[in-house]
């Protein structure tokens, strides 16, 4: 009897453990890339709110940021205005080419694991479609929240320049004006000046409370490579357009408005016929709900439709 049991111990122990292994392997790894000025952080209530429900999640900092991120001395407290203008960044240097080469080893290992639904927002769209563009084969989906989705216009810039982008209140945020030659957009979020915080707020977050619009200017980091915004950053239909994608339109967001966001949406499925976007709206601000739970709510609908 005590062989028996010890048989039947040993059988049931391996069939849970070919169960668990099955689960991991259909179960999906969302990873998750952050906008301009931000970093992982930006992902936090959503990355917390999808692991509470038992997802794998992958925030990632794009190369210079997070951990890795540039602040100025210039920038700290007491900030020096006139040195801020001129001092130097390494992010200047950065390209997309770079954040897709970090992005692609975060799905590469990602992958080994089961499916991988890639998602961004603002313009970690552009990083997106580079990533898709290199390795669609490791992607399950692609998930754009509010992002930039180039297709038939080639960069970010371009499409800030339709009609459908030129209301959007980021045109109203006042940057620091720096030479050139240093390659990057700088933002100061902490300056005391009213009026810019105002006009953040109205870019960002216009219907969170003023407390949580600090909290979120707290985080935001001020150097950008300004390359990004130019670079050609098309999806193409032999890669990028052969992947599953959902748009999630955040109706509320005034950085890259509705319009621009249907617009991106339209050339998009031009572009792909037999490929369109799978569209869902959420009534949210750019940064998103104040509550990340109807946005996990869409991520968990689509890792239940593609995996």
């Amino acid at each position: 009897m005590s062989d028996m049991t010890e048989a039947n111990d040993t059988d049931d122990a391996g069939v849970s453990e070919t169960a668990n292994n099955d689960r991991r392997s259909t179960a999906p790894t969302f990873v998750l890339v952050h906008g301009a000025g931000s970093n992982s952080f930006g992902w936090s209530p959503v990355s917390a709110e999808l692991a509470i429900r038992g997802h794998r999640v992958a925030a990632v900092d794009l190369p210079g940021h997070g951990l890795g991120g540039h602040f100025p001395l210039s920038y700290q407290t007491p900030q020096d205005l006139e040195r801020l203008r001129t001092e130097p960044s390494p992010l200047g240097t950065i390209t997309l080419a770079d954040f897709a080469e970090h992005v692609v080893g975060v799905v590469r290992r990602a992958r080994r694991n089961g499916p991988v639904i890639l998602v961004g927002q603002s313009m970690g769209g552009v990083t997106l479609n580079a990533v898709a563009n290199q390795v669609p084969e490791l992607i399950s989906h692609l998930v754009y929240a509010s992002a930039f989705c180039p297709t038939q216009r080639a960069t970010i810039a371009n499409l800030m320049t339709t009609p459908e982008g030129s209301s959007s209140a980021v045109f109203q945020i006042t940057a620091i004006e720096t030479p050139p030659e240093l390659g990057i957009n700088r933002v100061n979020w902490r300056s005391g000046d009213p009026a810019f915080f105002q006009i953040a707020k109205e870019a960002l977050a216009a219907d969170f409370p003023d407390e949580a619009v600090r909290a979120l200017l707290n985080t935001l980091e001020p150097d950008q490579s300004a390359a990004i915004s130019g670079t050609d950053a098309r999806g193409l239909p032999e890669t990028w357009g052969r992947i599953p994608r959902t748009y999630l339109r955040f109706t509320e967001d005034r950085t890259i408005p509705p319009a621009l966001q249907d617009l991106m949406i339209k050339e998009a499925d031009e572009l792909t016929p037999t490929n369109r976007f799978r569209i869902r709206s959420l009534t949210a601000p750019h940064i998103g709900p104040r509550d990340p739970g109807p946005l996990a709510d869409e991520l968990e609908q689509i890792a239940r439709l593609c995996c």
